[in-house]
């Protein structure tokens, strides 16, 4: 059953350095070649549904600031005592879609020389509070539970060493983080909202090393008695053991103590429903009345223009004569678009030998296209024809059916974006909601809001204020602007459904398979 323990339940404040000294005891070798940090795969399947750990929840108010932080549980317990699967059985019975599972392995010290040699005769001890870098862990985590994308390192068992190339993990509505040194640092202790140690029998706990580390790691019985009795059982005696005053709640028996877990589950449901923020409903109530703003451009209404829209509203319209004219309005919208970039005079000589006074474009780095996908990349076709070698990136944003709210999941963006000209495409703008998600993702990402230009070939003016209120550096370039959204926020009079299923199914350019 479940136990909750009072502060004086041990006096072992003497102990505490951080929260606990350190001690001259030997290693705890290990022999995995990389750390697992629990955030990855993307996916997580459970006997109930598949659960996204590399995503997020709208985390924005209509003001484009974070409107809820994550909330974060901290596990602690010994090695082998089961802490991971604690951690999926409340995933499971969370019922929760957006979950990070974040694990400590991930942030172990990079090892100078001398720490090196030591780890190579087995005489370094990675169960020590120091071989963990809990500056980087404490600014991961906080910038995790604020909602921001971070960088998890992978760390390289083999080189004792990190690897070049970093996981990058978004935050989410909940976040699992665990590690036999969860609760080691008084910083980090500050991010957690609930805190849950999970207590299994010392012998339960030899077995299962004894079972992984003679399967998994080949060693045999005698090495990993010795190893257990002369490194392990210290370290948890004198760093681990003592923090189990400061959980909220202990947990018996690990995984198999499903009471404690459905009390667990119970209330972080209660703490999440007290978070909840309807992003639509909060944009669809916004700025009433307000006059159109100056960061909006339309595209001139002339005659080929009004033409064009009303082949491409008109729902007699065939297929083939929708996507000519799309294309043809897309072209002159990425064109108006990219009279916005900065400029410069540039003086060339013409062939017959006189100095012509032109422009060229003034940055320190190049244009990026980011599509909204899946209608987004309907515009890629346009910007690739008028900005050679462009790079795209892509950002898949779906709505809940069940909340009817805007999700992230799934991001890709070139490397090196943050000085870049963003462009950012969508085909329909309509409430705002998936707009203001992508660009809070490029925000999130060092791009310059005021380098953002968001392009859209219909919107709706509640989307306009709304990118405009949480953005106002943002600059909006349309071809149009439609006055009203219905229950369905569905722009009215609007496009219909043709945009992203006539277009989508007929344009090879477009690639159907958002995840790649």
């Amino acid at each position: 059953m479940l136990r909750r323990f009072s502060f004086d339940r041990l006096s072992c404040e003497g102990s505490l350095d951080r929260l606990l000294p350190t001690i001259s005891t030997g290693l705890s070798p290990r022999k995995r070649t990389t750390s697992q940090c629990k955030s990855e795969p993307p996916l997580l399947r459970t006997s109930k549904r598949t659960i996204y750990t590399a995503g997020r929840p709208p985390w924005y108010n209509e003001h484009g600031t974070q409107s809820k932080e994550a909330f974060v549980i901290g596990l602690c317990g010994g090695s082998a005592s089961g802490k991971t699967t604690v951690a999926r059985k409340i995933i499971e019975a969370l019922d929760v879609p957006w979950v990070v599972l974040l694990s400590m392995d991930s942030f172990y010290k990079v090892l100078s020389e001398e720490e090196q040699l030591l780890a190579a005769s087995n005489d370094y001890n990675f169960d020590h509070p120091d071989a963990f870098d809990f500056a980087l862990l404490v600014h991961t985590l906080r910038k995790l539970k604020q909602g921001k994308s971070v960088k998890i390192p992978v760390y390289d068992f083999t080189t004792h060493g990190r690897q070049k190339e970093w996981k990058t993990v978004y935050g989410a509505s909940v976040i699992i983080f665990e590690g036999i040194m969860s609760f080691a640092d008084k910083e980090l202790l500050k991010l957690l909202d609930m805190k849950i140690f999970v207590d299994t029998d010392s012998d339960i706990r030899l077995v299962r090393r004894l079972r992984r580390d003679i399967t998994e790691r080949g060693r045999d019985i005698e090495g990993v008695i010795k190893q257990y009795n002369k490194f392990v059982k210290p370290a948890f005696e004198q760093y681990i053991e003592p923090t189990m005053r400061l959980a909220d709640i202990v947990v018996p028996r690990g995984g198999g103590n499903m009471v404690a877990i459905d009390l667990i589950v119970q209330h972080v449901h209660s703490q999440l429903e007290e978070r909840e923020l309807s992003v639509r409903a909060a944009l669809a109530s916004a700025h009433q009345a307000q006059p159109l703003p100056a960061t909006l451009s339309v595209l001139e209404n002339t005659p080929q223009v009004r033409g064009m829209h009303t082949i491409i509203r008109n729902k007699d319209t065939s297929r083939d004569e929708f996507i000519f004219y799309s294309k043809r309005l897309m072209r002159l919208l990425i064109e108006r678009a990219l009279s916005f970039l900065p400029s410069q005079v540039h003086v060339v000589q013409t062939p017959q030998g006189q100095d012509y006074e032109g422009r060229t474009f003034h940055g320190k780095r190049q244009i990026t296209g980011v599509s909204i996908l899946r209608a987004g990349e309907t515009m890629e076709p346009a910007l690739r024809a008028v900005c050679k070698d462009v790079r795209i990136g892509k950002i898949l944003i779906q709505t809940n059916q069940d909340t009817g709210e805007p999700e992230l999941h799934y991001l890709r963006l070139p490397k090196d974006i943050s000085e870049d000209h963003v462009i950012l495409m969508d085909c329909t703008v309509s409430t705002g909601a998936a707009a203001m998600m992508a660009v809070r993702v490029l925000l999130d990402h060092d791009v310059q809001e005021d380098k953002i230009l968001l392009v859209s070939l219909l919107m709706a003016e509640m989307g306009v204020h709304s990118v405009a209120y949480a953005f106002p550096q943002v600059k909006i370039i349309t071809t149009a602007v439609d006055k009203k959204v219905n229950d369905l926020f569905h722009i009215i009079p609007g496009i219909g459904k043709q945009l992203g299923i006539q277009y989508l199914g007929f344009c090879p350019a477009v690639k159907l398979n958002s995840r790649e």
